[in-house]
């Protein structure tokens, strides 16, 4: 049977040498690539197309959640493995949208990482339960958001505010939505108009008030 194929990415260095060690000593896998950031990690996939892709959430560059969007958009093979260090609601919501296959602490044991990697390889997927609980309730809070701001913004505008929420400029919304910079200004004037505020600080506290983050 052949091995497991991975492509590790972690922006800690002793980490993602502890990480290909542990995979290294392991039968059953081989590590084709290590990653620093998330653009490294993205073209690290593009490249070599892994069974298996261990990502950390918090990335630089590019974070977690911006290669997972890319990897969706690609619609490659590749099965992720989120690695973080704390749960973030949010974070975790967004990044099951986006198709992650499994979830794993930093501080979780080798041999459950090495499981939940076979598990996610196998077709399977790997979230603690209390995760999930977790993560509906904060979902069924924004899918509520949504219908509110939807009342008011597009599909695509209400897109447009999370990203903004998330701390992402102009550049990277156009990056990741794959439009001209002159567009997403354009949707962020049609916001502010249609929601009568006056930037995005004022953007940040409405998706935060609505739970759209």
């Amino acid at each position: 049977m052949p091995p497991i194929t991975l492509v590790l990415a972690d922006d800690h260095p002793i980490v993602l040498h502890g990480l290909h060690e542990l995979f290294r000593s392991e039968p059953g896998f081989s590590v084709l690539a290590m990653c620093r950031d998330g653009s490294e990690a993205l073209t690290a996939v593009r490249t070599h197309r892994p069974d298996v892709l261990l990502l950390d959430l918090r990335l630089p560059v590019m974070d977690g959640l911006a290669v997972l969007r890319s990897l969706r958009d690609d619609r490659l093979k590749t099965r992720t493995v989120l690695l973080t260090a704390f749960l973030d609601e949010r974070a975790v919501a967004e990044a099951m949208r986006l198709g992650v296959a499994g979830i794993a602490l930093k501080d979780s044991s080798p041999s459950l990482l090495l499981e939940c990697v076979r598990r996610v390889r196998s077709g399977g997927s790997w979230f603690d339960a209390d995760l999930l609980a977790s993560t509906l309730r904060h979902t069924l809070r924004q899918d509520d958001a949504v219908h509110e701001a939807s009342a008011t913004l597009t599909k695509r505008e209400i897109e447009i505010v999370r990203m903004v929420a998330e701390g992402l400029r102009n550049k990277n919304i156009a990056e990741q939505l794959r439009i001209s910079e002159g567009t997403v200004k354009i949707h962020l004037h049609n916001i502010y108009t249609k929601l009568e505020i006056d930037g995005r600080v004022d953007l940040v506290r409405y998706a935060q008030r609505l739970h759209l983050i």
